[in-house]
């Protein structure tokens, strides 16, 4: 687990790559780990995600910005809004 302030180093895809191809020749991670300096559970975790997703780069997690949206695409968002509100206030007058 990482401790506050912790700084992390940051590796190169070229780099990256060539640790990897050199762990998938046959090449221990421990002695890996000494030569780059890169802890050998991570050369595994690049390992497994390049045998997963075909790419050592990082994908883009959270929330997608949403650009070029015209004002008449926010007007008819605020009016399916305000359709489930007042659907939601319906449901629970219900009860």
């Amino acid at each position: 687990m990482a401790s506050k302030g912790q700084k992390f180093q940051k590796y190169s895809i070229e780099e990256k790559e060539i640790i990897v191809e050199e762990y998938k020749k046959g090449i221990s991670s421990a002695y890996l780990e000494k030569k780059y300096g890169v802890p050998h559970n991570t050369i595994r975790q690049w390992k497994y995600k390049l045998t997963q997703t075909g790419t050592l780069e990082n994908q883009k997690k959270g929330r997608l910005k949403e650009k070029n949206l015209t004002k008449e695409d926010w007007k008819e968002r605020y009016e399916i809004l305000k359709k489930y509100r007042a659907f939601l206030k319906a449901q629970r007058e219900r009860k």
